[in-house]
């Protein structure tokens, strides 16, 4: 039995002693290379070649877009910047520390490139979270902090909201020149080569905008000539999900359109035209108020929907003015405005005709008439006539009893009689005519309503698809990038990488090694 106890004691003292092992070699490893050597983080790793520059390779991974901000023309994004490069410092034999072919190291302990957001448009330029960086025993260093990142970016309105968007983040080194440090892409096969990568941005675990489609990533070496900093430039063209704009942006205004076409639809004896215009026009300054607040206050154009609202405006406006001299028509009589005769030919005559417009009621020009009972029997005469007429009716009602009473003249009271009924029939005739002038005004603005009703309904539909199908994201056919159909052909697969070292996030790569 006490044999049987060693055994097992010996197994349980050598299973346990490998990790132990191993941890002590990581410390000793760890205190070697930056106690022992005297590492120095503020001196460029380059050893005796102090004239040559240490190329760092970049790249970025988009984990998601989470703001664009039109007003101050910001975007907002959450991104993995991955960085490598080889320190000389920083090298050993794993034969001599169990083996050990990779350790992690905290970023705050060794050199790093500076490497920041030139086109920063919040305070901070640098990353913030200093993750531990990646070593492998040959000096390559592979460190991939995440950060957000507020990046400047001109918006351009000219087509809002069905516009496409191009948003770059300027990353280049802080402290070091070109001839100090050279930056270059993941993707590069040429340290000087200034070729553009498409494709330049892993999209591999990237989070759907509720707003924007990424229709293109590229990614571009800059170097200026006077200053020689090298920089990258990472490129994203989006373009905007106009659902909810159409729903709560378009759709209103093509119906404030609209309803300027129904004013002229509005019969002017309600007396609610102007009320009806005037609440349009309040309506669609609230669209401007909302409009304003959206994108960036530019001078260099005018957004599509701008041009919209504005086209909507001029009609309004126009409509007031065309509804305020309809009602100065509509309201004209006899005592203040004659008819031109043109203007009864054109607006009684012509217009109609073409409008498809009948009146209908065009017997009111023609006299009434009435059955009158006389001595030769039952005769049709006018229903109104005149003083003249009566008193000449009367005197050859009477020339057959002259010879009997030639010297009897009419009483008093019958001769008032006849004064006043030949007075009233004379003002109802009167009433009558004025009435059908009357009428004939508002038959004429009738058909100016008419008139402007087919103009503005024409003007209205034209200017709407005018302007709208302007918009070049209704004809551009190009397929949204997303993480399930985005192959970031950089990375190659880990099944065919023979002696690469794990890096973070199970990410396999090799310094300096250009990616297919």
């Amino acid at each position: 039995m006490l044999w049987i106890s060693c055994m097992l004691l010996s197994v349980i003292a050598l299973t346990c002693f490998k990790p132990v092992q191993l941890n002590d070699d990581a410390k000793r490893l760890y205190h070697d290379l930056l106690v022992q050597n005297k590492y120095n983080k503020l001196i460029r790793p380059v050893g005796n070649n102090t004239k040559e520059p240490l190329t760092v390779k970049m790249g970025i991974r988009l984990s998601q877009i989470i703001d664009v901000d039109e007003l101050n023309q910001v975007m907002t994004t959450n991104v993995w910047l991955r960085q490598e490069w080889r320190d000389v410092s920083l090298q050993w034999d794993p034969k001599e520390y169990g083996n050990i072919s990779t350790i992690e190291l905290p970023s705050k302990n060794i050199w790093l490139p500076d490497i920041v957001l030139f086109n920063n448009a919040d305070g901070n330029y640098e990353v913030t979270l200093m993750t531990k960086a990646t070593v492998k025993y040959t000096g390559c260093v592979v460190w991939e902090p995440p950060a957000i990142y507020k990046s400047s970016c001109t918006i351009e309105v000219e087509f809002f909201p069905f516009d496409i968007q191009l948003c770059s983040m300027r990353f280049a080194s802080w402290t070091y020149a070109g001839d100090q440090v050279d930056l270059i892409h993941n993707c590069s096969t040429s340290t000087n080569a200034r070729e553009v990568i498409f494709n330049g941005i892993d999209l591999r675990d990237f989070y759907e905008s509720g707003e924007w489609d990424i229709l293109e990533v590229t990614a571009e070496k800059n170097v200026n000539n006077n200053i020689d900093y090298p920089d990258i430039t990472f490129n994203v063209t989006m373009r905007r999900k106009t659902l909810f704009h159409t729903v709560n942006l378009i759709i209103p205004s093509v119906a404030i359109s609209c309803l300027t076409i129904l004013v002229f639809y509005l019969p002017s004896d309600s007396g609610e035209k102007i009320t009806l215009c005037i609440s349009i026009l309040l309506s669609l300054n609230f669209f401007f108020l909302l409009l304003s607040e959206i994108i960036p206050p530019t001078s260099i154009v005018v957004p599509l929907i701008g041009k919209y609202l504005l086209f909507t405006m001029i009609l309004i406006t126009l409509s007031i003015i065309v509804t305020v001299i309809t009602l100065n028509v509509h309201f004209r009589s006899p005592s203040t405005h004659t008819m031109s005769p043109w203007v009864r030919r054109v607006f009684l005559n012509i217009l109609p005709k073409m409008l498809l417009m009948r009146r209908p009621n065009l017997e009111s020009e023609k006299v009434a008439r009435t059955f009158v009972r006389t001595r030769n029997g039952v005769e049709i005469r006018d229903q109104y006539v005149s003083r003249r007429d009566f008193e000449y009716e009367t005197m050859r009602l009477t020339a057959a009893d002259e010879v009997e009473d030639k010297d009897t003249d009419l009483s008093v009271e019958v001769q008032e009689a006849i004064d006043s009924i030949c007075f009233i029939a004379e003002h109802l005739k009167k009433g009558d005519n004025t009435a059908s002038v009357r009428e004939d005004w508002k038959y004429v603005a009738m058909v100016m309503d008419r008139l402007f009703l087919w103009i503005f309904t024409v003007a209205c539909v034209v200017g709407t698809f005018g302007i709208i199908l302007q918009a070049p994201t209704l004809y551009d056919n190009r397929q949204r990038l997303t993480p399930v159909a985005s192959s970031y052909r950089c990375v190659p697969p880990v099944e065919n990488i023979q002696g690469l070292y794990t890096a973070s996030r199970s990410e396999h790569t090799m310094c300096f090694t250009p990616r297919q």
